[in-house]
């Protein structure tokens, strides 16, 4: 005979409603993967180091808050004069009134009846992130924080822009500091960030670009992690960063004559893609990947007149293949 143990789940312990003047939060393992709602929140600072399946902001007046990794959609409404660092699959606003959000978002972020939003790269690190990412089924090489959708444009109005390029992450939302909340690690240093930082929407600083792709394999994450420290390193920009599954027809669509060598490495999994940007970018890159990853079959742009190309063929099969 089997016994059952039945979990009460107590929704006051996925909720935080109606606190003024407050630091509150869940420390990692505390949420695991419930949905969680905040709202009539005044002037409080939040944190939920953990993982969760949905959450929901409502009526949020001059609050900071972190939420760690949503496996679905996080929906801001009714909110105003907010700060926020935030990652999830799906984001949305609706009747918002600024609000400035550090953003890992896997699709096209979409904002609605909201004016005086403004957007930046997520980051932030602290041990358990990489793992909560994991178990919430994001990718951290799917970040479309800047590619925003409004839903309700106003003629000759823009609803949104992107924060300043050198905003530090705890000038808009500080460390915690009540003791429980204090027992996380956490390092806002952009070079540790879990998310590689993306100049995303911003304007390029050169007209040639490069696209390196690593294949599926035990150190794909940490390869790919490597190249964009030696890159960034060396004065170039890390603009966007891809991991998504292929064919062999899509090979064929970005890859040209050299399609049928990275055909096999296809069926082990999702690849991931960097587009780094610079004057001399695709030599130094293709320089360092064979310095570095001799051993590793690694895709790199082979001149400038070429890489452009190999980009747009690549992140536009992304976008369709994401839905975009």
């Amino acid at each position: 005979f089997s016994f059952f143990f039945l979990l009460q789940i107590d929704p006051k312990d996925y909720t935080f409603s109606g606190l003024k003047d407050e630091t509150v939060g869940r420390l990692p393992g505390k949420v695991a993967g419930q949905q969680f709602v905040i709202q009539d929140c005044e002037n409080c600072n939040i944190y939920i180091f953990d993982h969760s399946a949905t959450i929901t902001i409502d009526d949020c007046v001059n609050c900071k808050i972190f939420l760690g990794p949503i496996k679905g959609s996080v929906f801001f409404r009714d909110c105003k004069d907010c700060k926020c660092i935030v990652a999830c699959q799906q984001f949305r606003t609706r009747d918002c009134r600024k609000l400035e959000v550090f953003l890992c978002c896997a699709t096209q972020p979409i904002i609605e009846s909201s004016t005086g939003m403004k957007f930046g790269c997520f980051q932030y690190y602290y041990p358990e992130l990489a793992l909560q990412f994991k178990d919430a089924g994001l990718s951290i090489f799917n970040n479309t924080w800047s590619n925003i959708h409004d839903f309700t444009p106003v003629s000759g109005e823009n609803n949104w822009g992107l924060l300043p390029e050198n905003a530090v992450v705890q000038d808009y939302v500080p460390l915690p500091s009540s003791e429980e909340l204090k027992a996380v690690r956490i390092s806002t240093d952009a070079t540790r960030s879990i998310i590689p930082i993306t100049r995303g929407r911003r304007q390029k600083c050169s007209d040639e670009s490069c696209l390196a792709v690593y294949f599926a394999g035990d150190y794909t994450t940490a390869n790919a992690r490597k190249l964009i420290d030696e890159m960034t390193g060396k004065g170039f920009q890390l603009v966007q960063t891809k991991e998504i599954s292929m064919k062999a027809e899509d090979a064929h669509r970005v890859f040209k004559q050299c399609a049928s060598e990275f055909i096999p490495l296809l069926e082990k999994g999702p690849v991931v893609a960097l587009e780094f940007n610079g004057d001399g970018v695709v030599e130094a890159c293709r320089s360092t990947v064979g310095d570095i990853f001799s051993g590793t079959k690694v895709f790199v742009s082979e001149s400038k007149a070429s890489a452009s190309q190999d980009i747009d063929n690549f992140f536009n099969f992304a976008d369709m293949q994401m839905g975009m």
